[in-house]
């Protein structure tokens, strides 16, 4: 919603309040399309000032609701006006052996980072959540942005300073391999045969061969030759596991599964929140569960208050999140009635509200 001036008012647009008169009355009822003639009718009682609806008064879902806020616009805005500067310094070092640029990239980061409200910074992800890439540009976009989720998973596990510095060029570097294989095979959409996923597998080893050159912190090197090794051992290329899997690419693999699954294609949406919880919940003996637990835990705690929609069609509030299940929260309908999805297993969460 947003006030206007009376004499701004144009036919068409839809009155959010009711409108009332000095003694009280309503002179025209919320939701009234806007006519000539009602805004004669108010100005002749002399009204100066009306609420009407905006885009996002319309909006049904969340993540609508994010994608047409003025905060996203202004959000969207900064990272559209980055894109083309960070494709340029990537480019550069890739095909013109220019020193790899970190600087530049957190210039671009700050750029983009100074865009989000300062006490709303966990909402980066959800802006994230409604970007959606040029065919182009999906692997610049892809590291893009897990340098972006870095900042705030940082944060989140508590690092500070020059330790979340750092994880933010994990972030931008971790999958530079990727820029010397073919992009239809990167993004090829439907399931890779056992030659193109071993072709693929190559983008750490390439990625580090790239990096090996340059001055560069050893944990950015760590991160980019080991964020597909998995805690049970069952990664690539070495089959490290537990400890033996450096602390940095331990978060840089979540944050690499992470951007995948929040990030739309042409060929298939992105998931919702507690999805993505869930499938890493289910996948959880593969990653640091140190780690992954408190990642989890803000992504549920983000959506606290937020509504759902259930598979039976019921809409409810999230009160409470389950720590044994934390992708099944605690609900309350519109009636007050709790709703436990660890008890109502047939329920599930269909998207956010």
């Amino acid at each position: 919603m947003k006030d206007i001036a009376r004499m701004a008012l144009q036919p068409d647009m839809e009155i959010a309040k009711d409108v009332i008169g000095s003694n009280g009355d309503v002179i025209v009822k919320a939701r009234t399309k806007v006519t000539p003639e009602i805004i004669q009718k108010l100005a002749r009682h002399n009204i100066m000032l009306v609420t009407i609806m905006q885009d996002v008064d319309y909006a049904e879902t969340y993540f609508d609701k994010i994608r047409l806020s003025d905060d996203f616009k202004t959000f969207e805005a900064s990272y559209n006006k980055a894109m083309p500067e960070y494709k340029r310094l990537m480019d550069d070092f890739l095909n013109n052996s220019a020193p790899i640029p970190l600087d530049g990239l957190m210039q671009i980061y700050n750029d983009i980072n100074q865009s989000v409200p300062p006490n709303h910074k966990n909402k980066l992800l959800d802006y994230l959540y409604n970007m959606l890439p040029t065919e182009d540009d999906l692997t610049y976009a892809h590291c893009l942005n897990c340098a972006l989720i870095a900042g705030v998973f940082g944060s989140w596990l508590g690092l500070r300073g020059e330790e979340t510095e750092l994880l933010i060029q994990c972030g931008f570097l971790f999958d530079i391999g990727k820029f010397k294989l073919p992009y239809e095979l990167i993004w090829k959409p439907s399931m890779l045969t056992p030659v193109e996923y071993a072709r693929i597998k190559t983008h750490t080893i390439l990625g580090f061969q790239l990096l090996s050159s340059q001055n560069i912190n050893d944990t950015i090197l760590k991160a980019t030759l080991s964020h597909h090794e998995r805690f049970d051992g069952s990664g690539y290329p070495s089959k490290l596991h537990d400890l033996q899997i450096d602390y940095y690419a331990r978060i840089i693999a979540i944050i690499d599964s992470y951007e995948a699954m929040t990030s739309a294609r042409t060929y298939r949406q992105s998931k919702h929140p507690f999805q993505i919880i869930e499938i890493f919940q289910t996948d959880a003996f593969k990653y640091d569960m140190d780690i992954l637990r408190q990642i989890l835990y803000n992504l549920a705690s983000h959506l606290i208050g937020q509504k759902v929609l259930l598979s039976n069609d019921v809409k409810a509030e999230v009160v409470l999140i389950n720590q044994t299940n934390m992708s099944r929260p605690l609900l309350r309908d519109d009636n007050g009635v709790f709703i436990d999805l660890l008890v109502e297993r047939n329920l599930k969460i269909m998207g956010i509200y």
